[in-house]
């Protein structure tokens, strides 16, 4: 993994998550509107052309992930 710099509650749920341990505590509402809100953001209606550098885009994807 690149050397991203995680604040410290992102570091602990990454150590959670890749430890195998993380459990979420989300209730089905709260579920129900994030699912709503990404199904959102991800319909793609305009069209751009940009320019970076593939390791400016890495990170990028990295912190969409």
């Amino acid at each position: 993994m690149a050397n991203i710099k995680l604040d410290p509650e992102e570091q602990e749920l990454l150590e959670t998550y890749e430890a195998e341990e993380f459990e979420s505590d989300l209730d089905a509402d709260r579920r129900e509107y994030l699912t709503k809100a990404a199904e959102e953001t991800f319909k793609k209606d305009k069209r751009i052309n940009i320019r970076i550098s593939s390791r400016d885009l890495e990170v990028l994807q990295r912190r969409a992930l």
